[in-house]
């Protein structure tokens, strides 16, 4: 089915808004290390006000499904990305963790809220696409994301944190200006055949609701590695691998850059190999990917691993929140980006606390291991997840 004219520029408006929070959330966490110095964190305590965001992120999630149920999720996606492009220049105007943490709290609502808002927007539009673009999506934010880190490499060597920080609260008020008027006119599509469909899948939730449950334990391994990657990837090639702030900079380039090429080819890859041999595969490069990545002795073969792991990364989470929608309807949806998100905001912490107690390359290995899990989930669901 080709889209329609009113569909085209609603889906160029969705699009712009995942990769607009790509880049935005990009371009703070490439900063860290110098928000890390100028607050005198040790690694702990840049993990607990990290924890901020995590915090702020789910508490929002879970009133965000009701806020698009009520006022329909693209007014609610507009608002929720102004919060976030409001609150990503706070942190260098912070000079200890504690106050770090408390615009954390703010800046993780924005985030929560405006990934589940547009996650639920983008959902309603495949549906009435009837074809599987949801990997285009994550596409977008991945590439946000190497453009935000790549500039944010640049910046780190000629402008301070405050300023780079500001320049994206400006950039992402101005897009959001463009590409919310389109959100705001146009209400969600819904399909003549939603209907029939949600009522089916609100029969057999009980009996998917566990399957639901294990899709999301998939998005959330795989999230866990890309919070991971963006938090704490350039302080270890910084910190562990003696790289400048430029190169370290690119070790999350390099890792959104091939998220990006293996999302840009997701819809081929599921048509050929079906879901099951997608995750499962995955699952398992991701895996030696990581352990290149964080145990690698040299910045070259760090960076190689970092590429590997987003490759193998790429596809897990729009696989896993697109079946669970398929298994029971925008409930399904919700439970899967929700814990995938939160994987992906809990992880660093944990990775800090971690990394205090034995070292942030033994620490970034969780990584690995959750990937690895994720490919056990596939194998054991191979039947459920289908082609």
């Amino acid at each position: 089915m080709v889209p329609g004219p009113s569909l085209t520029p609603l889906r160029a408006a969705i699009t712009a808004f995942f990769a607009l929070d790509g880049f935005i959330f990009a371009g703070w966490v490439v900063r860290i290390p110098d928000i890390k110095h100028q607050t005198h964190a040790s690694a702990g305590a840049l993990g607990l006000a990290l924890l901020g965001v995590s915090a702020g992120a789910v508490l929002t999630m879970t009133l965000t499904g009701r806020l698009c149920r009520r006022y329909g999720s693209h007014p609610v996606t507009v608002v929720c990305m102004v919060v976030l492009a409001l609150s990503v220049a706070l942190p260098p105007l912070t000079h200890s963790a504690p106050a770090l943490g408390a615009v954390l709290l703010l800046f993780g609502a924005g985030y929560g809220g405006v990934n589940v808002a547009f996650n639920s927007a983008a959902v309603d539009l495949v549906a009435a696409l009837r074809k599987p673009v949801m990997p285009s999506f994550h596409a977008a934010f991945s590439l946000g994301g190497m453009v935000g880190a790549g500039l944010g490499g640049l910046a780190a060597g000629v402008l301070s944190p405050t300023r780079h920080l500001l320049g994206l609260t400006v950039t992402g008020l101005l897009v959001t200006a463009v590409a919310g008027r389109t959100l705001l006119r146009q209400a969600p599509p819904v399909p003549p055949e939603r209907t029939p469909t949600r009522a089916a899948g609100t029969a057999r939730q009980p009996a998917a609701r566990g399957l639901v449950v294990v899709l999301g334990l998939v998005a959330l391994c795989t999230a866990y590695g890309e919070g991971a990657m963006a938090d704490w990837g350039a302080l270890h090639l910084q910190q562990d691998l003696a790289a400048s702030a430029g190169t370290a900079a690119a070790g999350y380039a390099c890792f959104a850059l091939a998220m990006t090429v293996g999302r840009l080819t997701g819809s081929t890859l599921l048509a050929r190999f079906g879901r099951a041999r997608t995750v499962i595969a995955g699952g398992t490069v991701a895996t030696a990917g990581m352990l290149l990545g964080s145990l690698a002795p040299s910045v070259g073969a760090a960076l190689t691993g970092f590429a590997v792991t987003g490759l193998g990364l790429a596809n897990l989470f729009p696989v896993a929140v697109e079946r669970a929608g398929a298994l029971a309807g925008p409930s399904g949806v919700a439970v899967a980006s929700t814990l995938g998100y939160g994987g992906m905001l809990l992880g660093p912490p944990a990775i800090g606390f971690m990394a205090d107690w034995f070292s942030l390359p033994t620490a970034l290995t969780s990584v690995a291991a959750l990937a690895a899990v994720a490919a056990v989930i596939g194998v054991s669901t191979r039947g459920a997840l289908g082609r």
